[in-house]
């Protein structure tokens, strides 16, 4: 394809528009990330956020979370510099006969636990070790990454229309979850409410997680240096962000169940996101007043575990002759 002058406009500020962003300008162009919201009032920032592909149901999220498990493996064990991302052994949990996912099999040290390693009240589980993320940090590292190591620019801007970026670059990447629903528009979106729990770490280093089948409740325990991380809710067409005091009560009691320590922690605050979920994730190229556009979003809730592999997939799609996608499904 012929470029006009090798800009790129990402628009979206959250992990996929950063991670996005990063791979653009890795592959050579000039990038800038308009994004409505600062990091902290993103859907990404208020996630747990581990290694656990989940609320995706799409045939190439597979090979899209190995991808990333290996790019945040890395930058786990990369020396002197804070990503954000530790390797965590722990565990996953069910109070009946269960399977392990595909996923998870898959992973760093899978292996099935003894009786004797499970929680009181728990008949089968497994272990393994997996990245997980520190949100506020990490996208800090992505975003100071973008601009010091790429001359990135990030610009705060809300737009009501995705020909505004195609004036002005000749590559458009709509990263922008939630808000495609009205941008593209894209009524195939449907908000799945997530609400996270943030207590002080009482010295918990494993991460743990009941392991069910029910989608809304979701329970589990993710530490954070400091901080653990409690977990959670999956409510499915709910879109306020507003804490739910009920909610909260039976994610603390929950995981207190799971982890008697947790009784003499400090609730230090709680986080509210809107999973963009999408039948099939939306990653394709299309094209806009002349303008390539890249989509990358509706990966419900494994915006992280499949955010590398996602991201190089539709960057890859820039040497495609012809447009890979034909509209949002309706």
């Amino acid at each position: 394809m012929t470029h006009r002058s090798g800009d790129a406009i990402v628009v979206g500020g959250g992990v996929s528009g950063l991670t996005t962003a990063l791979c653009l300008a890795e592959a050579g162009y000039s990038v800038r990330v308009w994004s409505a919201d600062q990091a902290a009032d993103t859907t990404s920032y208020a996630g747990g956020a581990i290694y656990s592909p989940f609320l995706l149901n799409d045939e190439r999220a597979s090979q899209w979370a190995e991808q990333t498990f290996t790019e945040l493996e890395a930058m786990a064990l990369q020396p002197g510099e804070d990503t954000g991302v530790a390797m965590v052994q722990g565990q996953e949990v069910s109070r009946g006969p269960a399977q392990a996912p595909d996923w998870a099999t898959k992973v760093t040290g899978f292996r099935y636990c003894d009786g004797a390693e499970l929680p009181r009240g728990f008949t089968t589980g497994w272990s393994y070790r997996v990245p997980l993320v520190d949100m506020p940090i990490y996208l800090q590292y992505l975003q100071t990454l973008f601009v010091a190591k790429h001359s990135g620019i990030v610009e705060q801007r809300r737009i009501s229309t995705l020909d505004e970026p195609a004036t002005e670059a000749d590559v458009v990447a709509n990263c922008t979850g939630m808000g495609a629903r009205e941008l593209v528009p894209d009524p195939a979106l449907r908000p799945i409410r997530g609400e996270l729990v943030v207590m002080s770490n009482p010295g918990i280093d494993r991460f743990l997680a009941e392991h069910s089948d029910a989608d809304r409740e979701l329970t589990y325990l993710l530490p954070h240096r400091d901080v653990v991380v409690l977990g959670g809710t999956a409510d499915e067409q709910r879109w306020d962000v507003e804490p739910d005091d009920k909610a909260v009560a039976g994610i603390i009691a929950r995981c207190t169940e799971l982890e008697p320590r947790l009784r003499d922690a400090q609730v230090l605050g709680c986080r509210v996101g809107i999973r963009p979920a999408r039948d099939r994730v939306r990653a394709e190229r299309t094209s806009l007043n002349g303008a390539v556009v890249l989509h990358n979003y509706g990966h419900g809730g494994s915006g992280v575990s499949v955010s590398w592999g996602c991201a190089r997939y539709v960057v890859g799609l820039l040497s495609s002759s012809e447009p890979s996608g034909d509209g949002p499904r309706r």
